[in-house]
């Protein structure tokens, strides 16, 4: 994964994913426990919030990967319900609650759908590259519909990036029109599959709302090239913890960056800084009634 740099000297890419550019500009201390320290420091406990998106997230993928014959809301349900991860949850009585609402979520967001309507992609990993960066990601769904009447093919058919979301709080167009993973995934998909590629849409299953955005050529390009000025940073801190970097001069490299999200950390028991700016979260807070 070289390419030749300045004066012929080769030029390693720096291989990444959103999710780990994002950890670094949301907290360089959290991006070095995360990606950097071996071993890594022992997490908190798991969040019942994210056992709730894993579970919609599964049951969704599972159900387009049934036969068409057995795509049925009931089917929807049924894998949800054999499929629902109990980790973080107050009690079981907890944990019933949020599962029976999560069923009604996903029966209710399937019954929406063509199952013979078959995706491009289910959990489909992307990847693309430039002289600078390798980045990869997995899409939740990859749709394939008519073009945009505007657009610059509108005979023809364009691919369309799909992220489901379980959240308690309410998104608005302008998170999927600022969502810096959901572009490269649609730069990347366009480039592996040779098609166009611009609308991105969040699927909120809690309300149904289906908010949608479509970039231009030039709108992605600048996440994207947003995206190479922060890996450039990651690349360079990285390249000072191989040095080695003394643990002493921790901080110079990778400051944390406290505030009231530190709650959320996974590492707040190691952070100071975080546990003094935040209350801690308990495990099931993120629910939506918490």
């Amino acid at each position: 994964m070289e390419q030749l740099g300045f004066e012929g000297m080769p030029r390693r890419l720096y291989p990444c994913t959103p999710t780990r550019l994002s950890a670094w500009l949301d907290c360089p201390r959290r991006y070095r426990m995360t990606y950097l320290d071996r071993p890594p420091p022992p997490k908190g406990p798991p969040w019942a919030h994210n056992s709730l998106g894993a579970s919609v997230h599964n049951a969704l993928a599972g159900w387009w990967r049934l036969p068409l014959a057995q795509r049925t809301v009931a089917a929807a349900g049924s894998l949800l319900d054999r499929g629902w991860i109990t980790e973080g949850f107050a009690d079981e009585t907890q944990s019933a609650v949020y599962r029976e609402r999560a069923i009604g979520w996903v029966e209710g967001y399937v019954a929406g759908l063509d199952p013979a309507d078959e995706p491009v992609g289910i959990e489909r990993t992307v990847a693309t590259r430039t002289d600078r960066i390798a980045v990869s990601g997995r899409i939740d769904r990859l749709d394939s519909r008519p073009a945009d009447p505007a657009g610059p093919d509108p005979a023809g058919t364009e691919l369309v990036v799909v992220d489901y979301k379980t959240g308690r709080h309410l998104l608005t167009v302008d998170d999927a029109r600022s969502s810096m993973a959901l572009a490269l995934y649609a730069l990347a998909a366009g480039r592996v599959l040779r098609r166009p590629c611009h609308r991105v849409e969040l699927h909120h299953l809690p309300t149904g709302a289906v908010l949608a955005w479509s970039h231009t050529d030039e709108s992605l390009a600048r996440h994207l090239a947003r995206a190479e000025d922060i890996a450039e940073e990651c690349a360079a801190a990285d390249e000072r913890m191989k040095a080695p970097l003394p643990a002493s001069a921790y901080d110079e490299v990778f400051p944390p960056r406290p505030g009231a999200s530190c709650g959320w950390c996974d590492y707040l028991r190691h952070c100071p800084e975080g546990a003094a700016a935040a209350v801690p979260r308990r495990p099931w807070d993120g629910l939506a009634d918490a």
